[in-house]
Formats: structure tokens, C-alpha cells, sequence
């Protein structure tokens, strides 16, 4: 797990600090959407099923650092959407660094050759390519043939020009073992870090027949790190983390320790679960009630092992006992014997299902202030010509 030493020893102080502060609850990574417009279509995807004028907007970069100061996270990861696609993205990441965040890029890659120069090498960036595995499954993730060979080749330009590159793989049902043993072993060849999530249940992705349950997850990776005895992989996740992947520890996820802020606001409750927005960060961890989420509380939640929600778990767990931490770490990560007792979704409450609902109210907010726009645009223009 060779994530840099000063950035450990950053966040390690920023963890001690809560827990010696008593804080229950806090922030370690703020996920920042700054747009929702993708040049990819991924079947996997329920990010981008937005209509064109909620696709169109934008944060501005100073919303986006307002957003980072606020929340007070340590970390800050851009996914989207393309972030790239945004045109003050340089601006954004500038003014990112210059707070001492440290910053994850996302990016599918189609244009990171391209916008190179818009960003400096800085050991707070580093670029977080999408790739789901090996050419042929990749190119099939995204709808798209020559994705993986425009990501590859911008994954070495950009290491050529001194920046930190990493990847991130979002693992679905039917992707053998043996294959995503194999993208692991390039991801070494290129000399980059790896980060891997078994693929939320969007509802409103295209493809429907392809996530994994829990149990399916814990097997596929006991399997995957099984062919990695020996190996020098780089994953950039805890020891504990991908211990809780293999199923080996009994978690309960930690919804507000990646809260996200996109152009609605700050999502309820959670990156990959929109139920609802608040205006202000206070406003998301005072109003939102944590308890009512998680798997076993609601059936939305009932599959994921995702590490925007349980990464942050097995972060404290690590800050409250350190020498669990310290012997997985030691040991490697357990792909035989018994599994950790599963969560009773017995008791889970229903799916409720308000995207429509919180788009319509978007949309109606956006018609509101293009009339006032014009309005205003209209008044001037008569002023000018009296």
C-alpha cells in the first residue's frame, strides 16, 4: 500500500485530531462534482442520466474551493462527469494545491494529453485514470473501441512530464479473476497505483444484469488477491479496506466520510446515493438522518462494498486499533477460511426513488434564473437605449 509517507502522516495527524476533538463525525475525502457532462457513455454508469440543461452547468472555481473550505476534508477527489471537460479545471486544481488539498483527478483520459499543461506536477496531484481492466473489457465497459490505448498512452505522457498517475477500476459481475489478476500486473508495469470498487447498483444504469452482491464481491476478490501472493501490486486502499473486500472484516459504511457537493448541492446522503440536498455542509451533517442508511437499513444499500463508503470506515478502524491495522499489513490481506458474519437485511426499509422528483426542482430552478437573466439583460438594454 505505498501511498506517499507525508501524505499518510497528513492524514494520520488530520484522523488523531478528530478523535482526540471527540468528533463523531467528519469528513475525510470531499467527492467534488463539478459537472455531470461526460464524453463517454459507460453501461455501468448512473451518473449522467440528466437532461442537456442540468449536463450544461457548471461549479465555478471559486464555488468549487468554497466547497473544499467548508467541508475541511484533507482530500479532495474530482470525479464526474469529465472533469477535463470543464474549462476552469487548471483553475480549479491551482487553487486546490494552493490550500494544501490533496487532490485526485478523475478522468477517463480521452483528453488528458490535450489539457497536460493546464496542471503542474505537485506532490498534492495526481491524476486518477478509469480503466476496468485488460483492452477487450475496458473498451466493452465504456461503450467505446480505443478507449484503453488513448488511456494507456496518456497515462505514460503523463508520466513522462513528472506527474503522479494512478488508475481506478470499478469491478462488475462476470470479470474473471484471472483477467483482473492480469490488469493488476500491467498497472505494475506501468509504474502506476491502483484503486478497485465493486460497481454500485445504479438505478438508473443501462446495465442492470452486472453487479455484484456482497457475497459475490467477497469471493471475487478473495480469488483476485488469492493471484497475488508475491506480487508487487500498488493498490491505493488500506490494508483493512481490501481486507473488508475479501470479507474478513464486519463493517458498516461511513456515509458522510466522503460527502459529495455537484451542481445541486451537497448530495444526501452520500457520493453514489442522491436522496435529497442541502445548501450548506452544516446542513448536510446535521440534517441528514445517517442512521436510516446503510446496508441492513435500506435497500438501496443492501449490495455495496463500495470504498466511498466503507474506506473511510476501515480508515478509523486502523486509528482504533493500529496493531490489527499493523498485522494485516504484515500478513496480507486473508483469502481462505471463514468469512466475517453478513449484515441481516431483514429489517432494511424500502427503496424510495426521487431522482425525477430532484430534477424537476433543478430544472425549475434553472428556468427561474434564466427568466430573471433576461429579465435584467432586458432592463439594462432599455436604460442604455433611454
Amino acid at each position: 500500500m505505498a501511498i506517499p509517507f507525508f501524505k499518510e502522516m497528513r492524514i494520520g495527524g488530520y484522523l488523531l485530531k478528530q478523535k482526540l476533538l471527540g468528533r463523531k463525525r467528519y469528513p475525510l475525502v470531499l467527492m467534488l462534482e463539478p459537472l455531470f457532462r461526460c464524453n463517454l457513455a459507460c453501461v455501468g454508469c448512473g451518473k449522467i442520466d440528466y437532461p442537456d440543461a442540468i449536463l450544461n452547468r457548471r461549479m465555478t472555481a471559486q464555488e468549487c474551493w468554497d466547497a473544499a473550505d467548508e467541508c475541511g476534508a484533507p482530500m479532495v477527489a474530482i470525479p464526474g462527469g469529465e472533469p477535463l471537460i470543464h474549462k476552469e479545471i487548471g483553475e480549479i486544481v491551482r487553487g486546490l494545491v494552493a490550500r494544501k488539498k490533496f487532490v485526485s483527478l478523475c478522468t477517463n483520459a480521452l483528453l488528458l494529453e490535450k489539457k497536460l499543461d493546464l496542471f503542474e506536477p505537485s506532490p498534492y496531484l495526481f491524476f486518477s485514470v478509469h480503466l476496468d481492466g485488460l483492452r477487450d473489457h475496458h473498451d466493452k465497459a465504456v461503450s467505446q473501441k480505443g478507449v484503453f490505448d488513448r488511456a494507456v498512452s496518456a497515462i505514460k505522457a503523463a508520466k513522462a512530464r513528472g506527474f503522479t498517475v494512478n488508475v481506478n477500476a470499478t469491478i462488475f459481475d462476470g470479470h474473471p479473476a484471472e483477467e483482473i489478476a492480469k490488469f493488476l500486473d500491467l498497472t505494475t508495469e506501468l509504474g502506476v497505483g491502483v484503486s478497485m470498487s465493486p460497481g454500485y447498483a445504479y438505478e438508473r444504469a443501462p446495465d442492470q444484469e452486472h453487479f455484484l452482491n456482497r457475497t459475490k464481491t467477497k469471493k471475487l476478490f478473495r480469488d483476485v488477491f488469492a493471484m497475488g501472493k508475491g506480487k508487487k501490486w500498488n493498490f491505493m486502499h488500506s490494508g483493512l479496506f481490501l481486507d473488508f473486500l475479501a470479507g474478513n472484516q464486519e463493517y458498516e459504511c461511513t456515509p458522510w466520510g466522503m460527502p459529495a457537493r455537484n451542481i445541486f448541492g451537497w448530495q444526501k446522503p452520500c457520493y453514489l446515493l442522491g436522496e435529497g440536498y442541502a445548501k450548506t455542509f452544516k446542513e448536510l451533517m446535521e440534517t441528514t438522518d445517517w442512521d436510516s442508511y446503510g446496508t441492513g437499513k435500506y435497500e438501496k444499500c443492501a449490495d455495496c462494498m463500495a470504498h466511498c463508503g466503507y474506506e473511510p470506515t476501515a480508515a478509523t478502524a486502523a486509528l482504533n486499533n493500529p496493531l490489527k491495522a499493523m498485522w494485516v499489513a504484515l500478513r496480507g490481506v486473508r483469502t481462505s477460511g471463514p468469512m466475517a458474519p453478513e449484515i441481516d437485511l431483514s429489517k432494511q426499509r424500502p427503496a424510495q426513488y426521487i431522482f425525477s422528483e430532484q430534477v424537476q426542482k433543478k430544472l425549475s430552478e434553472i428556468r427561474k434564473d434564466e427568466a430573471a437573466a433576461a429579465q435584467a439583460k432586458a432592463a439594462q438594454k432599455a436604460s442604455t437605449a433611454a
